[in-house]
């Protein structure tokens, strides 16, 4: 790692003092065998800022996001979400998290209406503040035109925003997306990524994407994962400061055409 490289982890970090916390992974590692699929990694992601998570495929992207939300357990380190440890608390992790993983599965036998309806008694909301959170998801995803519609018979984009409706639903303080915007038109795009500025403006997003001007676009932050280890931590500005964003994406990431 480069001595700017390091100096942007600090400085990302002392951003940090003064606010709240929300994720925090320390010396975060998973093996399978003797393969590192992550090893050490280290980042604290606080309150209202959306920060974009890349690295190439296999880089450990989606690994990160399943230690994150408690679909893996790491072989080492802690993960602490909104105070709450993964491993020895994860019902009350999960209850500030809404994730979207890639192609995220859903009840294709259901309808949008009663997948969610389904999602929100199991998260326990009553039925007044279940009814006003279905309102503002059908909207924020606009999801009216299909809402009766079998999931089944839905085009992928549609698929995707009910997914992101179901990680919305209960009002998460936290939101881990897996390229949320997967499968979704030029027109769809615009709305999702005024939603997902929308969402930073009061809660924390961590965002996987391969898509660098969605990056350029929402995210203020940017840690980048190049074979299982956090290579940048830092603003957007000092992502871009010397290079284009895809050539520093080369750069970080070793390759070269």
């Amino acid at each position: 790692m480069t001595s700017h490289i390091q100096t942007s982890m600090h400085d990302a970090n002392n951003t940090m003092s003064g606010s709240e916390c929300m994720i925090k992974a320390v010396n975060l590692c998973k093996y399978y065998g003797g393969f590192a699929a992550v090893e050490d990694i280290n980042f604290e992601i606080p309150r209202r800022q959306v920060c974009a998570l890349l690295g190439p495929n296999g880089a450990g992207k989606s690994t990160t996001m399943k230690l994150l939300t408690g679909f893996l357990a790491p072989t080492s380190g802690s993960i602490s979400i909104a105070g709450h440890d993964v491993q020895t608390d994860r019902i009350r992790a999960s209850e500030h998290i809404g994730y979207l993983p890639e192609n995220g599965p859903l009840y294709e036998e259901m309808t949008p209406s009663s997948s969610l309806k389904y999602h929100g008694k199991v998260r326990g909301l009553n039925s007044t503040l279940l009814r006003d959170r279905i309102d503002f998801v059908v909207e924020k995803c606009d999801l009216a035109d299909v809402w009766n519609k079998t999931i089944s018979k839905l085009s992928r984009g549609y698929r995707q925003r009910v997914g992101m409706a179901q990680a919305l639903l209960h009002d998460p303080d936290i939101l881990i997306l897996d390229e949320p915007t997967s499968g979704l038109d030029p027109n769809q795009l615009v709305g999702v990524r005024q939603l997902i500025r929308d969402l930073g403006s009061s809660k924390s997003v961590l965002l996987s994407t391969h898509i660098l001007q969605e990056v350029e676009v929402v995210c203020s932050r940017v840690l980048l994962i190049n074979q299982g280890h956090l290579v940048f931590d830092g603003s957007l500005e000092e992502m871009t400061k010397q290079n284009s964003m895809e050539n520093q994406f080369h750069q970080l990431t070793g390759f070269s055409a």
